[in-house]
């Protein structure tokens, strides 16, 4: 699979370091390359704790009740269950390297699914995917739970996430997107 995969509508650039398969479900580390304006909304994620180490520029994370702008060199692990998001609300990009533990192919599915649906025209401008089937796979197989107000959609989410397997939908985005990319 490619290494590095980049999202032709937002910009954003991912470069798959350590996969979870490679670390025998150890590690998952990724470098981003995010665009200004670019990020998450609030989540959290249940199996895994994720660390951002940023390289280049300045990345900011929101936690519950708090803001942290990061600088070169400087790091913040975010434990299993916290929930956060990330942003790049500076006007230059950022780059930063994700450290996930334990490592999760699902994550780096969702992503190659997130980016694969961006390049192929089905995403909006934000490059969230238009078909509410795909959110909702991409939503579960990464681990990615909506934080906040977002909380609301996860009933839906998961009644969606049950159609999409049993309709064959969610083994049809792995296929196109993850396997022998």
């Amino acid at each position: 699979m490619d290494q590095t995969i980049i999202n032709p509508i937002i910009k954003d650039r991912v470069t798959f370091m350590q996969t979870a398969a490679a670390t025998h479900g150890r590690i998952t580390t990724l470098q981003v390359t995010l665009m200004p304006g670019g990020g998450t909304p609030p989540h959290y994620h249940k199996n895994f704790s994720e660390t951002f180490v940023v390289t280049e520029g300045e990345l900011t994370i929101g936690l519950k009740h708090k803001t942290i702008s990061l600088a070169a060199g400087e790091k913040l692990t975010v434990e299993a269950g916290q929930a956060h998001r990330f942003s790049n609300e500076s006007s230059l990009p950022v780059v930063f390297t994700t450290v996930i533990v334990p490592g999760s192919e699902g994550f780096e599915y969702a992503l190659r699914i997130l980016y694969g649906l961006a390049a192929d025209g089905k995403t909006d401008r934000k490059g969230m995917p238009r078909n509410l089937l795909a959110l909702a796979v991409v939503s579960k197989i990464s681990d990615m739970h909506p934080a906040g107000t977002g909380a609301l959609m996860a009933p839906l989410f998961g009644l969606l996430s049950f159609i999409a397997g049993i309709s064959g939908f969610h083994k049809k985005l792995l296929d196109r997107y993850c396997k022998n990319q």
